[in-house]
C-alpha cells in the first residue's frame, strides 16, 4: 500500500539533484559576472547571469510549485485508500514527465518541448484528483 509513496521520494530526490545542479552553475556564474552574494537579495540582480545558469534556478522553482499539488494528491490517495495500480502508474508518469520537463528546460532550453510536458503532467494530476473524488 505504500508503493504510491515511492514516486514522491523519487521527485524529492530529483528536486534535490536540481538544487545541487543550480548551485554548481549559479555560484561560478556569479563569480564570473562579478556579482556579490549580497546582491542576490534582489532577484533582478541575477538577471545578468547567463541563460544556462538561470534556467536551472527557474526549474528548481518550478519543482517547488506544481509538485506541491502532486504531493498532496499522493498523500491523500495513500490515506484514503485510493493507492491502486492506476494511481501508482499515474504518479510515476507524473514524475517521469517532471524529469523530462527539467531536461527540456535546462538542457534543451526549448519552450515548445517543455510546454507539452507541463500540460501532460497537469492532466495526470487532474486524472488522479478526479479518481480520488470519484472514490469518495
Amino acid at each position: 500500500m505504500t508503493a504510491i509513496l515511492t514516486p514522491v521520494l523519487a521527485l524529492i530526490i530529483w528536486t534535490l539533484i536540481v538544487w545541487l545542479w543550480m548551485y554548481a552553475t549559479r555560484i561560478p556564474a556569479m563569480k564570473k559576472a562579478g556579482i556579490e552574494p549580497q546582491a542576490a537579495i534582489h532577484p533582478g540582480a541575477l538577471s545578468a547571469l547567463p541563460t544556462n545558469a538561470r534556467v536551472v534556478a527557474d526549474n528548481y522553482n518550478h519543482l517547488l510549485e506544481q509538485p506541491v499539488i502532486f504531493y498532496a494528491l499522493v498523500f491523500y490517495s495513500h490515506l484514503a485508500g485510493v493507492a491502486d495500480p492506476l494511481n501508482i502508474g499515474l504518479a510515476w508518469g507524473y514524475v517521469a514527465l517532471r524529469i523530462a520537463h527539467s531536461i527540456a528546460q535546462i538542457i534543451l532550453q526549448k519552450v515548445m518541448v517543455r510546454f507539452p510536458l507541463f500540460v501532460l503532467s497537469t492532466i495526470l494530476l487532474i486524472v488522479i484528483a478526479i479518481r480520488n473524488l470519484i472514490a469518495l
